[in-house]
């Protein structure tokens, strides 16, 4: 296919994810409320916490910034169906065998990593850093900062349940080899306490 034919089709398979985030966001938007009440409940682990809103477009934003959030959630499946179908067509028949359930498997990682951040993660980390209160001192936080800080959690718990996924990869690569990866393992350890540090 020539140069220019491939843009097109890029430009059309963008459009085509951008439409989906959109109609994902629409729908979404339509069930804030419960989508709110949905992340706000694992901060009723935590008895003292308190959640505020502190500008008077505070809200609006909020529900608008979670809309898009879900919204591209929602879209996970259409975006791997069009990156597949972009790259399937340059790939041979033994790549395409591996890279679709490659791409089923990381898909599948990201959402099992945002379920584990809700139920086990968050609850864990709200608790543990609410618990450093002093007296005399409430735990009355941002609404805007407690959603922040869930979903760089659950996005970031997310990712790192697809290190598998990389890890495959690099070692398709001969890029990761055993010796490489028993080399390297407290570095990786190191950078997983580092990576958490920052999600946290």
């Amino acid at each position: 296919m020539p140069f220019l034919d491939h843009l097109e089709e890029l430009r059309w398979r963008l459009i085509k994810i951008l439409s989906g985030i959109f109609c994902g966001s629409i729908l979404s938007f339509l069930i804030i409320d419960e989508i709110i009440a949905l992340l706000i409940t694992p901060g009723h682990s935590v008895s003292d916490l308190n959640l505020q809103v502190l500008q008077i477009q505070g809200m609006f934003m909020i529900k608008w910034g979670l809309s898009f959030i879900c919204g591209s959630i929602i879209s996970l499946p259409l975006i791997t169906y069009q990156i597949w179908e972009f790259v399937s067509p340059g790939l041979h028949l033994k790549e395409r065998k591996i890279a679709f359930p490659l791409i089923l498997f990381t898909f599948i990682s990201f959402i099992f990593g945002i379920i584990f951040a809700y139920f086990i993660l968050i609850p864990i980390s709200l608790n543990f850093f609410t618990s450093m209160g002093y007296t005399g001192i409430q735990n009355n936080f941002s609404i805007n900062y407690y959603f922040s800080f869930i979903t760089w959690l659950m996005v970031g718990c997310g990712t790192i349940f697809e290190l598998p996924v990389l890890i495959f990869i690099l070692a398709r690569l001969n890029i990761a080899t055993p010796t490489f990866l028993r080399y390297y393992r407290k570095h990786a350890i190191i950078g997983i306490m580092i990576l958490s540090a920052i999600i946290t």
